[in-house]
């Protein structure tokens, strides 16, 4: 990996909703890591490919899950040509360049890799590295950010205290209507009707936690609706491929969202 892969040459769009911004900003002058809670597809990490761009400096992100082990965060040995040659991993090639490390729902890997980061997400901003026998001092220029969705998490998959009491912590939500309009309007490329539509939509499915849906429509999933209708796609048949079956299985709740689309659109 090299990190000019990871810069951000050409501008995101993001609409702020507060003043998380200016927060963030902050944050990285002085040396403190960042911390975004909030539902599945509200922004987070379109946020953070923003505030690299805005910080200008590479953006290595990175998709916990279950398997990610500290070896796969900070590096390992590798076999090439009959010799063990050492390669970074993502955390340490992004504090070695002074880029952004940005972990993303950091509640699903394994319980070591918190352990790796708690060095580096407090006043010595240092990474070990055990198998070199090497201690790495983050440069001013390095951040560290993680994510995860506390509506989502398990108690058994919760971020302990003394990881969240390192960070500068953002709250991330559904931004309001006109916002989420707006949004939908631009990144999915819709007239502003049809746009309202589908934010009013997703409101209804937000509804629907008390009736088991684990999770109402993203901002993320009105953008694909639209994309799909933009491609010709009837409306009813790409709000059930973009949003209803990725909400659910459950025939009964389908046969619900079905309702609700059919009584708007």
């Amino acid at each position: 990996m090299r990190i000019d892969e990871f810069r951000i040459e050409e501008e995101p769009y993001y609409l702020a909703i507060g003043d998380e911004l200016a927060i963030a900003e902050a944050a990285y002058h002085d040396g403190s890591p960042l911390l975004l809670k909030g539902p599945t597809g509200c922004g987070k990490t379109r946020f953070m490919q923003y505030l690299a761009w805005r910080l200008q400096r590479p953006l290595v992100t990175v998709s916990c899950h279950d398997d990610l082990s500290t070896s796969d965060l900070v590096g390992r040995y590798l076999i090439s040509a009959g010799e063990a040659v050492w390669t970074d991993g993502p955390l340490t090639l992004a504090v070695r360049a002074g880029a952004i490390c940005y972990l993303d729902e950091i509640v699903e890997a394994r319980k070591d890799t918190t352990v790796v980061i708690h060095p580096l997400a407090d006043d010595r901003r240092q990474l070990p590295i055990e198998k070199r026998g090497e201690l790495l001092t983050a440069p001013p220029e390095f951040m560290l950010a993680v994510s995860y969705n506390p509506g989502y998490q398990s108690v058994l998959k919760d971020l302990k205290a003394s990881t969240r009491q390192r960070f500068v912590v953002l709250s991330f939500d559904y931004p309001s209507a006109d916002k989420e309009v707006a949004i939908v309007c631009r990144e999915g490329h819709l007239e502003p009707e049809l746009a309202k539509s589908l934010v009013k939509l997703a409101g209804m499915t937000r509804g629907l936690k008390d009736s088991g849906l684990a999770e109402g429509a993203s901002t993320r999933l009105l953008i694909q609706a639209g994309k799909l209708i933009g491609r010709s796609i009837p409306i009813k048949t790409a709000c059930r491929a973009a949003i209803s079956e990725a909400l659910t299985d459950d025939r009964e709740l389908l046969a619900a969202l079905d309702e609700m689309v059919s009584s708007l659109f």
